[in-house]
């Protein structure tokens, strides 16, 4: 697991590319909360947007996970149970500091994902 990456995933890569493209500036693997180990891959700082995008096996994907076979199957249920424990709790935490936090599946197509993110960015620019 060591080889896992946590950042500069291909799908994250994507939508970063496509934000970019489309002059947006943002923050990487950025800490809402300084007090919470924990980061988001994309962060617009001042309008206060959190953008994750969560790997289909690691958290559960709904359309995509099928659980692991064979003799560690307890032991990926509870880590994978264990991720979207903490993907609820990160969402409240950084809602909880003023953070609109958008949650995406690595099999979003990244031309959809940015036009979320970049109408959230210019809704929250807006309100300021």
């Amino acid at each position: 697991m060591s080889r896992i990456r946590g950042r500069d995933t291909g799908p994250e890569m994507s939508v970063r590319r496509e934000l970019h493209r489309r002059g947006l500036r943002y923050r990487v693997n950025f800490k809402p909360v300084p007090t919470l180990r924990r980061t988001v891959d994309v962060a617009f700082t001042r309008q206060r947007v959190a953008v994750l995008i969560d790997g289909c096996f690691w958290h559960g994907c709904p359309e995509h996970f099928r659980p692991a076979k064979g003799d560690r199957k307890e032991y990926w249920a509870a880590k994978v149970a264990e991720n979207q424990r903490r993907d609820q709790d990160s969402t409240r935490a950084f809602t909880s500091a003023g953070w609109t936090v958008l949650r995406f599946w690595e099999h979003d197509g990244p031309v959809e994902v940015a036009d979320e993110i970049e109408n959230e960015v210019i809704r929250r620019s807006v309100r300021r």
